[in-house]
């Protein structure tokens, strides 16, 4: 019998996610034997600081990237937008999901009813805090990190007015009626790759069994959004976003760029056919840089 051994973080998210994968393989082929291997990564570790002091993305891979190295899983599975920005040849990403809901989600404490007069918004990312201070300005921003329930304690603890989680892990927890309010794209664009799950293997391996579980215009996107932010040699670090819709043979790409050093933040938008959505991502990233 054939096993699949299936890597992944330990989070409650992390391992909803693995199973969301493990469960089309078993569609795939109800004979195929799945194990999931979870373990906790330096990024899981380290939460007394934001991502963007410790080291990046690359935080939320390194040991599943080593394991399967090792051969100790034969996939691992990861929320797209937290994988670092240069793929890895050796590694590639063989799989990506459908999509789910890629906005930002405002979360307000169990007891609120309304989101004005917020004094303290949890957030550690530089591309949400830029954005969600045009929205709230009088608002002031704190730190949070941790996974989704520990978060959600904080909020309901009290030490914060709201704090802002990507949608499509609240809805692939249960969670979705927590969410006070959804962020349209052009109030605030999302991280690349924003609710998709991808999935990595060794190259040249056979991973047949996930062709209930891979989506064309995931990867599409994936490559879109991908290529605008490392165009502008952007990451975790870097306070970018990029979000593309799909119609038809149609791409449509949001971008956001910010200058730090001059204190400007850029926004545009291209489209054109998606058979050219790296190119497209590459030059609104490129327009965008130049200050167009």
């Amino acid at each position: 019998m054939r096993t699949v051994r299936v890597g992944s973080r330990d989070s409650l998210l992390a391992v909803t996610q693995a199973e969301m994968v493990i469960d089309a393989i078993r569609r795939f082929d109800p004979g195929i034997k799945t194990e999931l291997v979870t373990m906790k990564t330096t990024g899981d570790i380290i939460l007394d600081k934001p991502l963007y002091e410790v080291g990046g993305k690359g935080l939320f891979v390194k040991e599943l990237d080593a394991a399967l190295t090792a051969g100790t899983v034969d996939i691992t599975v990861h929320s797209y937008k937290d994988m670092p920005m240069e793929d890895n040849p050796e590694l590639p990403v063989v799989a990506a999901s459908k999509r789910e809901d890629p906005r930002d989600a405002l979360v307000l404490p169990q007891a609120a009813v309304s989101d004005s007069g917020i004094e303290i918004i949890g957030c550690s990312s530089k591309r949400r805090i830029a954005q969600v201070l045009d929205l709230y300005p009088g608002a002031r921003i704190e730190s949070l990190r941790g996974n989704v329930p520990t978060r959600l304690s904080k909020l309901d603890s009290g030490m914060y007015g709201a704090i802002i989680l990507a949608g499509a892990g609240l809805v692939r927890l249960g969670l979705a009626a927590r969410i006070s309010r959804l962020f349209t794209p052009d109030e605030m664009i999302p991280s690349a790759c924003q609710g998709i799950i991808a999935v990595q293997a060794r190259a040249g391996e056979n991973t047949d069994y996930l062709q209930l579980f891979d989506n064309e215009d995931s990867k599409i996107s994936a490559a879109a959004e991908r290529g605008f932010v490392r165009a502008l040699d952007g990451g975790c670090t870097s306070p970018v976003a990029a979000f593309s819709e799909i119609s038809g043979n149609e791409i449509f790409i949001r971008g956001m760029y910010i200058d730090e050093d001059a204190g400007a933040m850029f926004k545009g938008t291209i489209s054109g056919s998606k058979a050219n959505a790296l190119a497209l991502g590459r030059q609104l990233a490129l327009k965008l840089k130049s200050g167009c």
